[in-house]
């Protein structure tokens, strides 16, 4: 008996979840690969309208046809979110597919591998356009289209190491870190007005983000690391970043045992300067 309550608790979530976001269109950043991949397959079986901003075009066209050949309204909307001339007006030309914005998922960005001393301030100031400031751009751009329209949802992909410093990361915490000062502001802000917040911190989540890691020169790292192997599938971790959304969450971690590390930060620092301290910096 048991069994089939829990088989019937699974089933109704599931399906809450998809009539959530059935009919809603939400426009999805980093869509080509790796999380955002995963996130735009869940919502084109959820019957989201969907528009998909990646700097890949090709794969972005790929992505696109598996979603129309599922029965999904899909359209592409290519951008180098580095360049933020590119970037200016690009809420606009997503407001023209549909008329509306339900859902944004800002979820694009990069990683790097490289001490902070060997970093060009050109890797520090990519990484800053890319996963801190095109997010920026588009939240602001969108934020009255979503008042005018009685509310939405703003989903902004963090890390968990947007909550403490990590060795070799050095530009990619600190935006992640901005990221957190700037959209729980924004939670804190506009909730009164129907517009909900959540800033998302996976961990370790099997994806190919090592491959396109910035090394100090800008170059590709082009190696998966063991953690990204071994860490959580992409499936999982967009059923449970879609979850947070959906139940309204303001942030969530999202990870196997190395999301501890954000609880042994606030509660036993000196033993998380240990541990990082340890780690391996070449």
């Amino acid at each position: 008996m048991t069994a089939y309550i829990i088989g019937f608790i699974i089933f109704a979530a599931k399906l809450i979840n998809m009539v959530f976001f059935q009919g809603k269109v939400v426009w999805l950043t980093g869509a080509s690969s790796g999380i955002g991949l995963a996130i735009l397959e869940l919502l084109s079986r959820q019957g989201a309208r969907l528009i998909i901003t990646s700097s890949d075009v090709s794969r972005l066209n790929l992505a696109a046809e598996k979603c129309i050949l599922s029965g999904a309204e899909c359209k592409i909307l290519p951008c180098d979110l580095t360049d933020s001339r590119q970037v200016s007006g690009l809420a606009a030309k997503a407001l023209a597919f549909f008329g509306k914005i339900d859902v944004l998922i800002l979820n694009a960005g990069k990683s790097q591998r490289a001490l902070t001393i060997d970093t060009s301030i050109e890797v520090d100031r990519l990484l800053m356009e890319l996963n801190y400031f095109s997010n920026v751009i588009i939240t602001k751009e969108i934020l009255n289209s979503m008042k005018a329209n009685g509310g939405g949802h703003i989903a902004v992909t963090s890390s968990i190491t947007g909550k403490f410093g990590f060795p070799l990361r050095s530009a990619y915490a600190a935006a992640k870190h901005a990221l957190h000062g700037f959209f729980e502001t924004l939670g804190i802000e506009e909730r009164k007005n129907g517009i909900f917040v959540t800033i998302i911190c996976p961990g370790r989540v099997n994806t190919p983000i090592s491959y396109n890691a910035l090394l100090a020169n800008g170059e590709s790292y082009n190696r998966l690391d063991k953690g990204q192997e071994n860490g959580m599938p992409a499936e999982l971790c967009a059923r449970k970043y879609l979850r947070a959304v959906q139940k309204k969450k303001r942030e969530v971690l999202i990870g196997n045992k190395e999301i501890l590390m954000v609880y042994i930060k606030r509660y036993f620092p000196s033993i998380f300067y240990k541990i990082a301290d340890s780690i391996k910096s070449t």
